[in-house]
């Protein structure tokens, strides 16, 4: 494939990605709405699923096809992503105060499954079926948890109104908008991945770097895109949750498909001062971005400008690291 088709393909992928955020968000918020649902609920199960099927779908077929080290670094490398990019944008341009009660349970789930993962990455050394099959009972336990909690939030009386009538015609639409989303994101994702990986490859960059940098990024700009939609919608709370899910569903959906498909290795692609790159800056690098992130919201009830700042700059540092080794 020569350079001007992959960069039109590329350029097609981003427009169906723009696209399908922006209904995605229009079927989420309308669903949330209807049945009194917290958006951050919403975010963190309904969208974030949404959002995560670009990199269920590359790390499955990556592991299955013998690219352990894909899989791992496009988990690693999203949830570095979403933080320290996605969320650090959210957070820069409009902080807001966050209900720490529904924000709680996804953070204490996202460092259980953490701590899971580091048994596997530090201690085991591997990934093993068993592994992959106890971080997808991890994602259905929080799917269970989650749903109760959200049907548990009070519920405003019904009224008998012709807005009611409209209203519950129009739920069809709703979940049309959500599915259609969904399906541009994961298509739009899908050709920008691959023609973005052919161009990189054409520029000389490494496969390594590929996948922690670029195929991380194109897996993750469902989320950036739904956290824009959001934002200019002002659902920020639907954002936050969405990331916040999105980087639990990279540790248990995601991880937990492809090691039970396909277990491998911890990979080591590159090394700093004699150890495996992963295990001395990428993976404490995604535990200090997710703190950074969660413990002041959770402790102040409210997200500031200098967390968005900071992220930033360390996602910025990240990068240019990885492209120097």
């Amino acid at each position: 494939m020569d350079m001007v088709q992959a960069v039109l393909l590329f350029v097609v992928g981003l427009i169906l990605l723009i696209k399908g955020g922006d209904w995605f968000v229009d079927g989420a918020t309308g669903i949330a709405r209807r049945f009194h649902i917290p958006e951050i609920i919403v975010g963190a199960t309904v969208v974030s699923i949404g959002t995560t099927l670009p990199e269920v779908m590359v790390s499955a077929s990556s592991a299955l096809t013998g690219h352990g080290e894909i899989a791992y670094g496009n988990a690693i490398g999203s949830i570095i992503c979403n933080t320290a990019l996605i969320a650090a944008i959210t957070v820069a341009v409009r902080p807001g105060s966050v209900d720490t009660k529904s924000l709680k349970m996804p953070v204490l789930f996202f460092f259980g499954s953490a701590a899971v993962y580091c048994v596997a990455a530090y201690l085991i050394g591997a990934f093993d079926r068993w592994m992959g099959l106890l971080m997808l009972v991890i994602f259905a336990v929080y799917m269970v948890v989650t749903v109760r909690q959200g049907l548990r939030a009070p519920a405003e009386p019904a009224q008998d109104s012709p807005e009611a009538g409209e209203k519950a015609s129009a739920l069809w639409k709703e979940l049309l908008l959500l599915v259609i989303g969904a399906a541009l994101i994961a298509v739009g994702a899908d050709l920008l991945v691959d023609n973005g990986t052919i161009i990189a490859q054409q520029l000389g960059v490494p496969e390594s770097v590929i996948a922690l940098t670029f195929v991380a990024l194109g897996t993750s700009l469902p989320e950036l895109v739904t956290a824009i939609s959001s934002l200019a919608k002002g659902h920020g709370a639907l954002s936050l949750g969405n990331v916040i899910g999105a980087n639990l569903f990279n540790l248990v959906l995601v991880s937990g498909v492809s090691v039970t498909l396909a277990p491998f290795e911890v990979p080591c692609s590159s090394t700093i001062l004699g150890q495996n790159a992963s295990l001395v800056m990428e993976i404490p690098v995604m535990l200090c971005v997710m703190l950074l992130l969660t413990v002041p919201a959770l402790l102040r009830g409210k997200l500031s400008r200098w967390q968005g700042v900071t992220l930033l700059c360390i996602y910025a540092a990240f990068c240019i690291v990885q492209f120097a080794m």
